[in-house]
């Protein structure tokens, strides 16, 4: 590694891991004191409040290390360039893009870290952080669900139920309509109710009228209790829809959104958080990319300047990141590209700059 290379890491690393500390910090009293009327109507304990905070930092590093890389290298180019110290560099034949290589590498690995650090750590901790929450404060969650509808066996099988009763894993006032491969109407069953039983629906009291291919009506049966191999949708599917993707690791966010799919749920909401979760993980290389153009734009106010543009830039990629979700989730746009299209701008934004930055 050149001596000009290990210089400005020397100065990067530990800056970055100032300003990391300083934005968790941030974050931590903002959740805090946004909760903290809470806490004092339930008279929670000072430990059950720092036990929440701890399982809250994860997410808070998540949170705050892009806005810390953009920081730490805006301000470590611009002390650069107001003590004129890149004069000698860029007079060498040095560019900025060979100076800043080890920045954007870095950028690249806390990228890489980044998705496996949100996967394994932050998401567990984050929904530990959630449940505590709760329960401290006595808040409780109730999956039953009322007029639910459901499909099921590639939309070969329909259900619908008047209430289904999560404690009990339980339906009431269930009609059950069965198609053919075809899509042909086969059979109709109603039933009072239906319990979930070795990992199949019984249905009680039933009544069933089945039909041939032309739709004629053939015979109506009663049974005091009756089941049918293809009854296997698994009560999941019936809940009250209360779950939340950020509490997912990529394997559960990929199966919840297939689960969506299969039984006739809305899903491109869900679809484009699970896409965002891999474009958030590259922020550090974007943010990377900005600061390393943004560095060499101040000369004066250093510190100020370089946090200024930090959190404006942030602010301005967050809300254009909520945006194109936003219009993804009410279908104006492909999930795909909703959950893209940030960081695609910003990374055009960022070579932009890059490429007209003075060196």
């Amino acid at each position: 590694m050149k001596v000009l290379h290990k210089m400005i890491l020397k100065d990067f690393i530990p800056t970055m891991l100032v300003a990391l500390i300083f934005f968790i910090m941030i974050l931590q009293l903002v959740d805090i004191f946004g909760n903290l009327w809470r806490y004092l109507n339930a008279e929670v304990p000072m430990s059950a409040i720092a036990r929440v905070s701890l399982l809250y930092t994860p997410k808070c590093i998540s949170f705050s290390l892009p806005i810390a890389v953009l920081f730490s290298i805006s301000y470590t180019l611009g002390n650069y360039y107001a003590k004129n110290e890149l004069i000698a560099v860029f007079g060498s034949g040095y560019s900025l893009f060979q100076l800043t290589t080890p920045l954007l590498i870095c950028g690249i690995i806390l990228s890489l870290a980044s998705y496996f650090f949100e996967d394994r750590l932050v998401i567990p901790t984050y929904k530990d952080k959630n449940r505590l929450s709760k329960e401290i404060l006595g808040q409780t969650v109730s999956y039953s669900n009322s007029n639910v509808a459901v499909l099921s066996h590639t939309n070969t099988v329909i259900y619908n139920a008047d209430f289904y009763n999560d404690r009990r894993l339980s339906l009431t006032g269930l009609s059950i309509l069965i198609l053919n491969r075809d899509g042909k109407f086969q059979k109709r069953v109603d039933a009072n109710s239906a319990l979930w039983e070795d990992s199949i629906w019984t249905l009680k009291n039933v009544r069933i009228f089945s039909y041939d291919e032309k739709k004629e009506f053939i015979e109506e049966e009663y049974y005091a209790s009756w089941t049918d191999p293809l009854l296997d949708e698994p009560p999941g599917s019936f809940k009250r829809i209360t779950r939340d993707i950020d509490e997912m690791n990529s394997r559960e966010a990929k199966e919840w959104v297939d689960s969506l799919k299969r039984t006739g749920f809305p899903y491109k909401g869900a679809l484009t958080e699970y896409y965002q979760r891999f474009s958030f993980a590259l922020t550090p290389l974007v943010v990377a990319l900005l600061s390393c153009s943004l560095g060499g734009r101040f000369k004066k106010n250093i510190l100020l300047m370089s946090l200024l543009s930090s959190l404006v830039v942030s602010v301005i990629y967050y809300v254009a990141q909520m945006v194109m979700i936003l219009l993804a989730k009410l279908g104006y746009i492909p999930p795909l590209y909703g959950a893209w299209a940030a960081f695609l701008i910003f990374l055009t934004f960022g070579v932009f700059l890059f490429r007209t930055a003075k060196t």
